[in-house]
């Protein structure tokens, strides 16, 4: 076999990199590595240790999260409709408020105090408002630009010029994943295209591939069709085990005679995941084995499957979770708008967060809520009779629970009218130096050399928010 593949390797006909791309094409189940999309898989990994670059890893600094969930608000939500109730609007309502261009808008929501902490939330959210015991709600988040597609991406990768790892990859890079049978970092979304800023937002830019978000649509609830190719009609699961051992002996022999190639380290590494998911991600991603009351806890719709999903993925050792839940760019009409999106999400994140205290996973799951970027405190600049609001970076709401988090908690203010962070303003990066901070890590030492720079999530800046954490 080895005088074989020596000289397989070796001919003048076939290359070696041919002979993997071709006999990688006809794996089966092992297409599923398609998934972890080929332009970014690839990357400098070291793949020496016998654990694998997966292997999951106790975080330098004391924490309580040990696992992440980050719903994706996508489109930006307003705050002052939300969790930002400003009743000075009523009072200016249909007047100019200091520079802001247009004229105040109350929010058509009543405000009314939830929970042993007494905060105000929106009518809008009566099954999530329940947890608000649980969460630090920052009501002073401000980002750089108020543009959907490099604000998404900001959010997701601390950067808006170059493309950077996302906050994901970050993690799994860090602490690996519990379990070796799943991808790390699973993004969720559900049909309509991809978000704004496309698969930068779940990429591991120059991190090595296999610390990227797998991108999977729960638009149906089969897994066959959630997971193209997750079996193989034609090939045995011994003879693809077979298929791949051939492979690595096919790549030690090219690293013992010549080099290692990391492209097709990382692209072997993929080839692996994929053939381990077969049997965990079937098991993971099949809601049907829940009972009829759990899906009526959740609702039978798009984000109730997905939450479900989300919550058997952490359940099951995926390290970071992402569940996008958009439909927030609300321009106008908003009183009528804002309501159903918002509705979409409310039964299913508020059973979610009661699911995991049931299961005693919600000290140990970090959960993230939050958009883009905000809305104008005033009418949009198109408003009509039905008038809605315009983007806004300098003030917005995002909030978390549950992992290390100070629960029945506010933190920081907008402006009397809620257009501008005002106290204790918060970035995206020192949200992000938070978030790691709450898996374990110093974001100033969570670093990966690249073209000679050590960089980091949070670039040169960022500074913990210890008034979130409990």
């Amino acid at each position: 076999m080895s005088e074989y593949c020596n000289n397989f390797v070796r001919s003048p006909y076939v290359s070696r990199r041919q002979f993997l791309s071709r006999i990688g094409m006809g794996f089966g189940a092992l297409s599923l590595s398609s998934l972890l999309s080929e332009d970014s898989l690839f990357g400098a990994t070291d793949l020496d240790g016998a654990a694998g670059p997966l292997a999951a890893k106790l975080p330098p600094l004391p924490c309580k999260a040990k696992r992440v969930i980050h719903i994706f608000a996508a489109g930006a939500p307003s705050q002052v409709d939300t969790w930002d109730p400003k009743p000075a609007l009523a009072r200016y309502d249909g007047q100019s408020v200091g520079g802001r261009g247009g004229v105040a808008m109350p929010s058509p929501f009543k405000f009314s105090p939830h929970g042993k902490s007494g905060i105000e939330v929106s009518e809008v959210f009566p099954n999530i408002a329940q947890h608000v015991d649980d969460m630090s709600i920052i009501r002073s988040m401000y980002t750089d630009i108020p543009a959907h597609e490099i604000a998404t991406v900001m959010m997701n990768t601390g950067s808006r010029q170059l493309q950077k790892p996302s906050l994901g990859s970050w993690s799994v890079y860090g602490l690996g994943t519990e379990n070796q049978n799943m991808p790390g970092y699973i993004s969720l979304h559900s049909g309509g295209g991809l978000p704004a800023g496309g698969t930068q937002n779940w990429g591991a830019a120059f991190l090595p591939g296999v610390f990227q978000g797998t991108s999977i649509n729960t638009s149906s609830d089969s897994v066959d069709k959630m997971i193209e190719n997750i079996s193989s009609p034609y090939v045995s699961t011994a003879e693809q085990r077979r298929q791949l051992d051939l492979i690595h002996q096919l790549n030690e022999l090219h690293a013992q005679d010549l080099q290692k190639d990391a492209q097709l380290e990382a692209r072997i590494e993929a080839y692996e995941i994929a053939f381990k998911m077969q049997a965990a991600a079937s098991d993971a991603f099949n809601i049907q084995k829940e009972p009829a009351n759990v899906h009526e806890m959740y609702g039978r719709t798009p984000h109730g499957r997905q939450m479900l999903i989300a919550r058997r993925l952490l359940e099951s050792g995926v390290r970071f979770v992402q569940v996008w839940a958009g439909g927030w760019d609300h321009h106008q009409d908003i009183g009528d708008r804002l309501p159903k999106t918002a509705a979409e999400i409310d039964k299913p994140l508020g059973a979610f967060m009661t699911d995991l205290k049931q299961r005693g996973m919600l000290d140990s799951t970090l959960v993230i809520w939050g958009g883009e970027f905000g809305r104008t405190p005033t009418k949009d600049r198109n408003g009509n009779a039905n008038p809605g609001r315009d983007h806004n970076a300098k003030g917005f709401s995002t909030w978390l629970a549950g992992g290390g988090v100070k629960g029945g908690n506010v933190y920081g203010a907008t402006d009397e009218f809620g257009g501008e962070a005002v106290q204790n303003p918060v970035h995206i990066h020192d949200l992000h130096a938070t978030i790691l901070r709450l898996v374990g890590f110093d974001h100033t030492k969570l670093t990966y050399r690249y073209n000679g720079r050590d960089f980091r999530l949070t670039d040169v800046s960022g500074n913990v928010v210890n008034g979130i954490i409990a």
